[in-house]
């Protein structure tokens, strides 16, 4: 039986809320809906569809080597955007993280995110080698 390791931000919201910043079970690390953000809860690049989006991946990466996998073990992303005609901008830095990884990915266009500053969240899926 695999091991569950629950990663924690420690951002106030995962015990209000319920969830964790990453589960990894095995070899599975799922990272949940991330925003732009910083450790003091200051959004990252207001109305900057491109610079949101690259802080968010930023932040995935780390949060992933916290877990011990790393952007090339990304097989899925989720991109919940609130204005999908910015789909370049989104989509600019995405590529700049995933050009050579090429992970399957979704854009999707939401109604709105928990604050109507927030352009996109994001969720990975890595697998790591065995």
């Amino acid at each position: 039986m695999s091991k569950r390791i629950n990663i924690s931000s420690g951002a106030k919201w995962e015990d209000i809320v319920g969830y964790s910043r990453a589960v990894k079970m095995g070899n599975i690390v799922e990272v949940t809906g991330t925003v732009a953000v910083d450790e003091n809860s200051q959004l990252i690049g207001k109305g900057d569809a491109y610079a949101q989006t690259y802080f968010i991946l930023s932040k995935i990466e780390k949060v992933l080597q916290q877990a011990g996998a790393g952007l090339k073990d990304v097989v899925r992303t989720r991109m919940f955007v609130t204005d999908i005609s910015r789909w370049e901008e989104y989509g600019k830095a995405h590529g700049e993280f995933f050009s050579t990884i090429k992970p399957c990915t979704s854009m999707i266009e939401v109604k709105g995110l928990i604050d109507p500053e927030y352009l996109i969240e994001i969720e990975a899926t890595a697998i790591l080698s065995e």
